[in-house]
């Protein structure tokens, strides 16, 4: 038996190999002085007990897959998570390195250590995924063309396309990729009809992120973006960017370190720019709204706290307010110890910012959340009340994190539009 274990500042990783009489002996240890980065997957072991884990290169900045402590995945490949291990195979999942654009898809590829050679396991163009048991791979593929995606079943020489009988979502997502000269990922989803550079009349923008860690947005898929074209059709310009702290180089990813605020709030500053200027008038950067969930309601709500010049109204749901209150393993990966690293705190937490809003805001929270409790709501508009700052909260009962009603997530979205539409008036926001 392999077992993980690992300090609890998450910077000293050490596999584990249990014995008979329950002892343990250390494999391998890693250090990093940022944290280090558990990948789904790891560990493992071949046929031959060779260890199979993954360990970030800071010579190419690339997340490497290791057998034996010998890297096997070629360069120009980040490695997203190893999703299976044979005797004497590998099958991990990978995106390319070369730009943004490119670090949207992700593929599924096989290493074999009978010969060394690292060859995919289906096309690399879209986002795909998959599972190897038995012999069989099971393949699971998303791209621009289809938005209900494709199963393939392949064994052997036989390939079979399980049939899709999902419900047609009617919507076609257009999504327009901008270019950037980092791995800051914008797609800009406009009205059905609309394009860039049109001469239409400009929209009101949406910023529509989750920008937390683990959370890329931006990826090759249609159907990633059927939310976002239905709000592109309700009258904005959807912006989606995927700033600093999302995978695609280890450096990039561990760029937060210390700070979910700063270098996050700045990307979404820096991608309304960008995609206005891409855009060419279509983006009325007067109008600007802003909402998320989860991570992506604290990055909404910080953005009128910190950014109301920017953003003009949020909604903000189920949001982490104060982190101390947010789950140890994932927070402190980030953070630290708040004992020993408040600093980290104050600069990232909402509440002390409270007496800053100057822009309509929303929240919403189910009071059943056991994953953002609602004291991260309340404990905010209870700052929010005592700092006189007009705001408002839409609890909802028996709701968990994220809602499974479809009757409440539809008219959720109807309420959001409706607030978000009210406070960006056609004659701009000052």
């Amino acid at each position: 038996m392999l077992l993980s274990v690992q300090s609890r500042d998450q910077q000293r990783y050490q596999v584990l190999a249990s014995g008979d009489d329950g002892s343990t002996t250390v494999l391998t240890e890693v250090t990093d002085s940022a944290w280090v980065e558990l990948v789904d997957g790891c560990p493992a072991r071949l046929g031959d007990g060779a260890l199979v884990l993954t360990a970030d290169d800071a010579a190419v900045d690339h997340r490497r897959l290791m057998v034996s402590g010998q890297c096997v995945s070629p360069d120009g490949l980040d490695v997203r998570s190893v999703v299976s291990v044979a005797d004497d195979a590998v099958w991990f999942t990978a995106s390319p390195t070369t730009s943004a654009r490119a670090s949207t898809t992700c593929a599924l590829y096989r290493w074999s250590a009978i010969d060394g050679t690292v060859t995919a396991a289906g096309p690399v163009e879209g986002w795909s995924t998959g599972q190897h048991r038995g012999g069989t791979t099971v393949l699971s593929t998303n791209q621009w063309s289809d938005v209900s995606g494709q199963l393939t079943v392949i064994s052997g020489e036989n390939t079979h396309l399980i049939g899709s009988h999902a419900q047609d979502p009617l919507l076609r997502p257009v999504v327009h990729l901008v270019d950037t000269d980092d791995l800051l990922r914008i797609a800009v989803v406009l009205p059905t009809g609309r394009s860039p550079h049109d001469g239409g009349p400009a929209l009101p923008v949406l910023m529509d992120p989750y920008g937390g860690p683990h959370g890329q947005r931006v990826v090759a898929a249609a159907a990633a973006y059927l939310t976002a074209q239905w709000w592109a059709d309700q009258g904005f310009a959807v912006v989606i960017a995927d700033g600093h702290g999302m995978p695609g180089r280890p450096s990039w990813e561990k760029s937060v370190h210390g700070d979910l605020a700063t270098l996050v709030l700045a990307d979404q500053v820096r991608a309304l720019h960008i995609a206005a200027d891409h855009c060419g008038g279509v983006l009325d950067t007067t109008r600007v709204g802003i909402r998320g969930w989860s991570f992506g309601g604290y990055l909404a709500a910080l953005a009128v706290l910190d950014e109301p010049s920017v953003f003009h109204c949020a909604v903000a749901g189920a949001p982490v307010t104060n982190w101390r209150l947010y789950d140890t393993h994932y927070t402190e990966r980030y953070l630290g110890d708040p004992d020993k690293n408040p600093a980290a705190y104050e600069v990232t937490d909402l509440v002390p910012r409270a007496a800053n809003l100057r822009r309509p805001l929303m929240l919403i929270h189910g009071l059943a959340d056991d994953n953002v409790v609602a004291a991260h709501t309340l404990q905010l508009s209870a700052a929010l009340t005592a700092a006189g700052r007009p705001h408002q909260v839409l609890p909802l009962s028996n709701v968990t994190h994220m809602t499974p009603q479809e009757e409440v997530a539809e008219n959720l979205l109807l309420l959001q539009r409706d607030f978000l539409l009210s406070h960006l008036e056609s004659t701009g926001t000052r």
